[in-house]
């Protein structure tokens, strides 16, 4: 799903009050879900997940983590670049890794990509172009992401994993109707064509549009990747087909911002889609906890950015991030 930032028509900041409601509608929704996942399966599956964590499993989770949030650095930089605006190889890396990082801290899941946008905004004084960028690099990566998993359960067969084809269906007609119903109204129409007039440009070169598939194809592969290390790390023992059918809708799932760090969703998306595929909705939800864990142990660069950026702060160093 794509990120929303709003803004003030008379300046195209973000406004922090709205941004605020949402995030915390959003993460209610994700705990009420991870709460009636614990009522129906209890802690046993999660605590089996936390337990499973290895060293061998962090080291590798660290590795595919800096893989992917290069990939999607990347991935912001080029289109970045099509609207106009300057953003540096190690700014990109840096303020990729905190954003993620704070996704998974704060609630609702999007807050560290409003952030991103608001202070790279202020570096190159286009606030509101900077958040098209992020909104345009996200809404990218999930369509890729999207397309990819198609791909795969295509490859794999349809019919074996209907399950997981009612999942992608279900997000193709929601994606649908939030459009359809934007365009019903005539403000809305005019505001969703002022902005793809903007965002088309962006991908409007053959090679912009390679370089986004390329880094968003990297981006899922490390995701679904670290989820496989995570099945390893439980003890899953199932064929590879399988579980990977499953792992490519759980992480598809964690990208769903109606969560807490991408809790709630993933774990209820886990126990369908292995349940589904025969290996057991209690296995899903270990394998699930234990992807949760990694995927936060991974991101420690992104809390050690924050604090330098705190400290900055505090000192009145001059483009320490706000």
């Amino acid at each position: 799903m794509a990120m929303t930032v709003v803004t003030r028509p008379e300046t195209g900041s973000p406004t922090p009050s709205a941004a605020r409601w949402g995030s915390w509608i959003r993460a209610a929704i994700g705990l009420a879900t991870l709460a009636a996942i614990v009522a129906v399966a209890g802690a046993e599956p999660f605590v089996r997940g936390l337990a499973a964590v290895s060293p061998a499993a962090v080291g590798a989770a660290v590795l595919l983590a800096a893989a992917a949030t290069a990939a999607a650095a990347w991935r912001w930089r080029i289109l970045a670049g099509r609207m106009g605006l300057r953003l540096g190889w190690l700014e990109s890396i840096g303020a990729y890794y905190r954003s993620q990082f704070l996704n998974t801290l704060l609630p609702g899941g999007v807050v560290g990509d409003v952030h991103r946008a608001v202070v790279h905004g202020r570096s190159v004084d286009q606030v509101a172009q900077a958040a098209r960028a992020v909104a345009a690099e996200r809404a990218a990566g999930q369509a890729v992401q999207l397309m990819l998993a198609v791909g795969v359960l295509a490859a794999i067969g349809f019919s074996a994993y209907s399950p997981a084809m009612t999942v992608l269906l279900v997000s193709v007609m929601l994606a649908i109707a939030a459009l359809t119903i934007a365009a019903a109204n005539r403000r809305a129409r005019s505001a969703l064509g002022r902005e793809w007039a903007i965002l088309r440009g962006a991908f409007a070169t053959p090679g912009a549009v390679v370089g986004v598939v390329a880094s968003s194809t990297v981006v899922v592969v490390a995701h679904v990747a670290t989820f496989l290390v995570a099945c390893a790390a439980v003890g899953i023992d199932a064929p590879a087909e399988r579980v990977g059918a499953a792992a490519v809708i759980a992480v598809l799932a964690s990208s769903i911002p109606l969560s807490v760090g991408g809790w709630g969703p993933r774990e209820g998306a886990a126990a369908w889609a292995f349940g589904a595929v025969g290996v057991g909705a209690a296995a899903g939800l270990t394998a699930a906890t234990a992807y949760g864990v990694l995927a936060m142990i991974a991101l420690a660069p992104g809390a050690a950015i924050v604090m330098v950026s705190l400290v900055r702060r505090r000192r009145g160093v001059p483009g320490a991030a706000s």
